[in-house]
């Protein structure tokens, strides 16, 4: 909750004439509202981005006159709705038994670690360089935790589950055992811890041939983690989450470039076919 009763108080306290159109309408939403409350929301959007931001690209799956199955990274790859609707039911399963309460049970460690909700609202340039800054920590240790579900007890005993799709869809980014759930948890969280800023909720991404992300120094993206599942297995490839610095520093993608150099002189297109078949 706001420690200021309007506006004019609010502009006071900062030492402004007055508030920024989006501090003022921050402040007439949040004034009378407690902290965990608006932490609650991270829930709330955490559900509708799990259930919203794959709904396109299944109804573009489900839709193959449209056109759009040429930019699919394994064309020949197709699930039927049954087999879309038990991953997102199990998904859900996930969210709502685990991600669900531990988020809403960690509103302690939020208010511990000096993640706010009042004003002043962060500067555009701030937020940027806050998420470069967790992007970075989490790619990092998400890299190495998951190399270590890649071992031979961490794959068969947790991340097996994961790799049931060779060829993921959207809901298939949160398809996975509990366990794993737990432990790559921790990456995400530990930008957040390291550098704590304001309440922010973000994102999802996926590989459309003008999407701009292609321009982001190694940004990874759809089919960067589409080659890691389709060798799957205890494979040791394309581990990265987002970006993909790790995995050339640690030369963990020369298989993937090496493919990428094959499709590259594949005029004919016979190599993917091949391997989206074999898949």
């Amino acid at each position: 909750m706001l420690p200021h009763g309007s506006i004019q108080e609010a502009e006071a306290a900062l030492g402004r004439s007055s508030l920024t159109f989006a501090e003022t309408v921050w402040f007439n939403y949040s004034a009378t509202k407690s902290d965990y409350f608006l932490y609650c929301h991270t829930t709330i959007f955490v559900f509708f981005i799990f259930t919203l931001a794959p709904l396109p690209l299944v109804l573009l799956e489900l839709s193959p006159s449209t056109g759009f199955g040429r930019y699919k990274i394994q064309p020949r790859v197709h699930l039927s709705f049954s087999e879309m609707f038990r991953c997102y039911r199990d998904v859900m399963w996930i969210f709502f038994f685990l991600v669900g309460p531990l988020q809403l049970l960690s509103y302690p460690t939020v208010k511990m670690v000096g993640i706010r909700t009042g004003l002043p609202l962060p500067s555009g340039w701030e937020i940027f360089l806050q998420l470069l800054v967790y992007f970075m920590i989490e790619d990092y240790t998400n890299y190495w935790f998951h190399r270590f579900l890649h071992c031979k007890w961490g794959y068969e005993n947790i991340h097996r589950v994961h790799h049931e799709y060779t060829a993921p869809i959207g809901f298939a980014a949160s398809y996975a055992h509990w366990a794993e759930i737990l432990i790559l948890g921790i990456p995400s969280f530990l930008g957040p811890v390291i550098v704590p800023g304001h309440m922010i909720t973000l994102w999802l991404w996926y590989d459309l041939p003008w999407s701009p992300t292609k321009y982001i120094p190694f940004y990874g993206g759809a089919d960067h983690h589409d080659y890691h599942h389709y060798v799957g297995g205890q494979s040791h490839n394309n581990f990265a989450s987002v970006f993909t610095y790790c995995d050339f520093l640690y030369g963990t993608d020369k298989g993937y470039r090496h493919y990428k150099k094959l499709l590259a002189k594949d005029e004919g297109g016979t190599i993917k076919e091949n391997a989206v078949t074999s898949g």
